[in-house]
């Protein structure tokens, strides 16, 4: 096998530099992974509190709509009867609630997947460094 000699005056031969570039590949790749699933781990936990906090102000706001519809019937049924006037609201929300939907819809097919975005970055570094390498 063909030996290299080193600027430090060290020569290893072609093999044992094969073998240890595959190595610091295996393990560059091992942390990569790691790097992945902390930052996934990270962006779930984040992802669960701010739902749990959504999901609370969804129910107050819930409440505080129901308090308002309650107002709008009895505003309505001044002049008219009180099941009109309930007929009348629930006409109006079932309206408000088609647009939403839309809209949400809209939003739905718009969404991305969860990327581990730093991880992707750093994995891209990697490969042009490598290529560099190759490359001399």
């Amino acid at each position: 096998m063909k030996a290299v000699t080193h600027a430090n005056g060290s020569a290893r031969s072609v093999g044992t530099l094969v073998k240890e570039g595959t190595e610091q590949l295996s393990e560059l790749v091992r942390q990569e992974l790691k790097l992945a699933q902390a930052e996934l781990a990270q962006k779930g936990k984040k992802a669960g509190v701010g739902g749990g906090l959504f999901g609370a102000a969804g129910l107050m706001a819930f409440f505080a709509l129901a308090a308002l519809v309650t107002a709008a019937i009895a505003a309505v049924a001044m002049p008219l009867p009180l099941w009109a006037a309930a007929l009348i609201v629930a006409g109006g929300l079932l309206l408000v609630a088609g647009v939403a939907a839309l809209i949400g819809r809209g939003q739905v097919k718009r969404a991305v997947p969860p990327v581990p975005e730093e991880t992707v970055d750093s994995v891209h570094q990697d490969l042009v460094i490598l290529k560099e390498r190759a490359k001399r």
